[in-house]
């Protein structure tokens, strides 16, 4: 595994929060340090700055702003295949055709009242459709691609993105079904929030790694010895 992974090579977890290294390591680091001049540089032991430290909870905090949009799961076709068949029903084409109201007003009351009756049943698309409230306009541009999935065969909507005016094959991986292909829906913890801590602690967990591999700050190098 050394040979693949330095970074664990001599790993000791005995005293991480002194050093992570084992008393080779430590001692062949030591050597290093005072026997060669490193470009003429002399570097001390120190703890690591309280700037970076703060440089790493901004990043922190710059993920989780960056990733505010994609927080929840991603909006599929699956859940406005109601909206559309709702759509086309008299009582909402009576609202679009009402001459007595502007073409936004009878798009804003035949939306509010599509809301309507969604809400009188149950579904497990509830909470996504209040993730990601659509116009009337969406609903007539991604109207004839989400039509023409359903009459496929075979077709599971649930692995069909809506991105942006486009309604397109998601680009997740997933199980294997029984004919073969693979899933293609997003899985429960692909999340924008989720997705970020995961990386930031990752991150962190490798930077202390690498920054514990080296002796103990007790230990103050002799510059003196390759100077």
């Amino acid at each position: 595994m050394a040979n693949y992974f330095p970074l664990f090579d001599g790993l000791k977890l005995k005293n991480p929060l002194q050093t992570m290294s084992d008393d080779a390591k430590v001692k062949e680091a030591q050597h290093i340090w005072e026997h060669e001049s490193l470009g003429g540089i002399a570097e001390n032991n120190n703890p690591l700055p309280r700037p970076v430290v703060g440089l790493l909870v901004l990043t922190f905090l710059t993920a989780m702003a960056w990733t505010f949009p994609l927080f929840g799961q991603r909006p599929t076709a699956a859940i406005y295949v109601d909206y559309i068949t709702l759509m086309h029903s008299a009582p909402i084409q009576a609202i679009l055709n009402d001459t007595s109201l502007t073409s936004m007003q009878a798009d804003e009351k035949a939306m509010t009242s599509i809301e309507k009756a969604l809400a009188q049943f149950p579904s497990k698309y509830e909470f996504q459709r209040i993730q990601h409230p659509v116009t009337m306009d969406d609903l007539r541009i991604m109207e004839d691609a989400v039509v023409e999935l359903q009459n496929q065969p075979g077709i599971d909507l649930e692995e069909y993105s809506i991105i942006g005016s486009h309604v397109s094959m998601a680009n997740f991986v997933g199980n294997w079904k029984a004919d073969g292909t693979r899933t293609r829906k997003q899985p429960w913890w692909d999340k924008g929030y989720m997705t970020s801590v995961v990386w930031f602690l990752s991150f962190c967990v490798i930077i202390v790694i690498t920054v514990k591999r080296l002796p103990p700050i007790t230990w103050k190098p002799d510059h003196s010895i390759a100077h």
